[in-house]
């Protein structure tokens, strides 16, 4: 049986998009549980993170900066492509590349070019969903 799997505290931080300190306030205050190494750095099982982030209400979801289901992401437009009948636009919001297949109408009717500045609204139906451990 494969280990549970563990996240460090800056791991956490990075998955729940808050600081690595909020995180620490977070298993001082008893809301997270988290346990420490031999040398005494702090970790939790995945299965605890993946519950307290089931948890987490909307308010403090709104401070960390994650949205709702429809995540809307400002971006500036990186690359555009058209052919007879379909275009792909790539945008680059923060350290997110997002990238649409749209008809070539709807990227000519919304003028879209590489520079402008565009929002990726992501509300989606299937999602392919990757490990991030080897």
């Amino acid at each position: 049986m494969p280990a549970m799997p563990t996240y460090r505290i800056g791991e956490a931080a990075e998955l729940l998009r808050v600081s690595p300190d909020t995180i620490r306030r977070w298993v001082d205050a008893g809301r997270l549980t988290a346990g420490r190494d031999a040398h005494g750095h702090r970790w939790i099982e995945g299965a605890d993170l993946a519950a307290f982030a089931r948890s987490l209400s909307a308010a403090e979801a709104a401070e960390s900066g994650w949205s709702s289901a429809r995540n809307r992401m400002p971006g500036i437009v990186t690359a555009v492509a058209r052919d007879g009948v379909m275009a792909q636009v790539e945008i680059q919001a923060g350290p997110f590349r997002i990238v649409s297949l749209m008809s070539r109408e709807a990227v000519d009717d919304l003028d879209l070019k590489v520079g402008d500045l565009a929002v990726g609204v992501v509300k989606s139906t299937n999602v392919i969903i990757e490990t991030g451990r080897p």
